[in-house]
């Protein structure tokens, strides 16, 4: 394995299995992970939080099971964050999708197994134009993951997210027209999906990121100061841990457009 860009502020998050236990449901309030039982699987999410993201991949794949999931995770926002080369990146999407795909296939009651695939593909799709991924069929792939996520974790609020971008990118890139009848988007679905996403999981910074984002997709630059408030609630935020660290660093990029 190629050696990954290292997450620039390593050493800033310090958890040990006794601290990120206590932080867990707050940390999880976005994909209803439930806590591990295994040692080593809990030791790869250790290694997540804490921002080293190639050894957390390493560590999950090593425990297998549920250690799958947190070695998706840590890949995937990894390749979404850190990654510079476009094709390594896109590389790193397909490769999770595929194994989310393989997880989803032999434990088709794990909600995250459906979400790593759908998130996966839909970075991927971004990466080679939503309009080329919705011409290859990914569009429905990703729709019926998100679908199935939810029917199987109705509090997975990262979930509710990407469904709503998915309603959002296929309206601005094909219309609402087309959107609606060959993909099933629409404006009001996207919409609600945000806030259902932000009633469970007030105040992260990625759902506010990503409704301001999909809120100027959807309605325009009539919402600009709307999106802004969003973008500055985001880049207050205080991060717990590696990921919500890049998610409040995003926000603030955003807020300097």
């Amino acid at each position: 394995m190629a050696k990954w860009t290292p997450f620039p502020h390593l050493g800033d998050y310090k958890f040990n299995a006794a601290s990120l236990k206590k932080e867990w449901a707050r940390l999880h309030a976005g994909d209803a992970e439930p806590l591990p039982t295994q040692a080593d699987v809990l030791e790869a999410w250790v290694l997540f939080h804490n921002g080293d993201f190639q050894g957390a991949a390493a560590a999950g794949l090593a425990a297998g099971g549920h250690g799958i999931t947190a070695a998706n995770k840590a890949q995937a926002i990894y390749a979404n964050y850190l990654e510079k080369k476009e094709k390594t990146k896109l590389d790193l999407f397909m490769e999770v999708a595929q194994r989310a795909e393989a997880q989803a296939a032999l434990d088709p009651g794990n909600p995250n197994a459906w979400y790593w695939q759908a998130y996966s593909l839909g970075r991927y799709s971004q990466g080679i134009s939503v309009a080329k991924a919705l011409a290859q069929g990914l569009g429905s792939k990703v729709k019926e993951a998100l679908e199935r996520t939810i029917t199987l974790e109705p509090r997975h609020a990262d979930a509710y997210i990407a469904l709503a971008a998915f309603h959002a990118e296929v309206i601005d890139k094909v219309g609402s027209l087309i959107g609606g009848m060959t993909y099933g988007a629409k404006r009001e679905t996207g919409l609600k999906l945000y806030q259902d996403a932000l009633k469970i999981n007030p105040g992260s910074a990625i759902c506010l990121i990503e409704y301001a984002s999909g809120m100027l997709m959807l309605e325009g630059d009539k919402r600009l100061k709307d999106a802004n408030r969003l973008y500055e609630q985001a880049a207050a935020t205080r991060p717990l841990d590696a990921m919500e660290h890049l998610d409040v660093e995003l926000a603030r990029a955003e807020l300097h457009d």
